[in-house]
């Protein structure tokens, strides 16, 4: 199973968007499946459910961060170039999407949500467009370390 259609079959087990994207790279991260996931938990529904960035490009950031991140307080270029690579994977999610924020995506109004989230029931899956974007987000990060010849192991 390729990495694409594996963070899609976590979001499906009930993963939240950022754990999924995250998730689907822990053979190759320096961390366990159990700090992963909270680390990235708290992102999902655009972090905490408030309809902000992405989920997914949250946890692309966060991929990014333990695969090329500096270590420290990242002085000058090395801060600037991380950044870049962020804004980088980034720009193409908003390229393929209109935007990198939740409500947008959703195509809600409302800037924040209850805290309580849906039940994962086969209408949720139809009317939310999270799964795809879930492969859409690891699909940008697997061309991105394609084309810049990042060796995930």
């Amino acid at each position: 199973m390729n990495r694409i259609d594996r963070a899609m079959k976590i979001f499906e087990e009930g993963y939240n968007c950022a754990q999924s994207v995250v998730l689907a790279y822990e053979d190759v991260l320096p961390l366990d499946h159990e700090m992963l996931s909270k680390m990235s938990c708290s992102f999902g529904g655009g972090l905490g459910r408030m309809r902000e960035v992405c989920g997914c490009v949250s946890g692309m950031a966060m991929v990014l961060g333990l695969v090329e991140g500096y270590d420290g307080i990242g002085e000058g270029d090395i801060k600037a170039k991380h950044y870049e690579k962020v804004q980088e994977v980034a720009h193409a999610f908003e390229k393929e999407n209109g935007s990198i924020v939740c409500r947008d995506l959703l195509g809600l109004s409302i800037k924040s949500d209850s805290p309580i989230p849906e039940k994962r029931t086969e209408e949720y899956y139809k009317k939310r467009p999270c799964k795809e974007l879930v492969g859409m987000a690891v699909k940008i990060l697997e061309e991105y370390f394609d084309r810049n010849g990042v060796c995930l192991g």
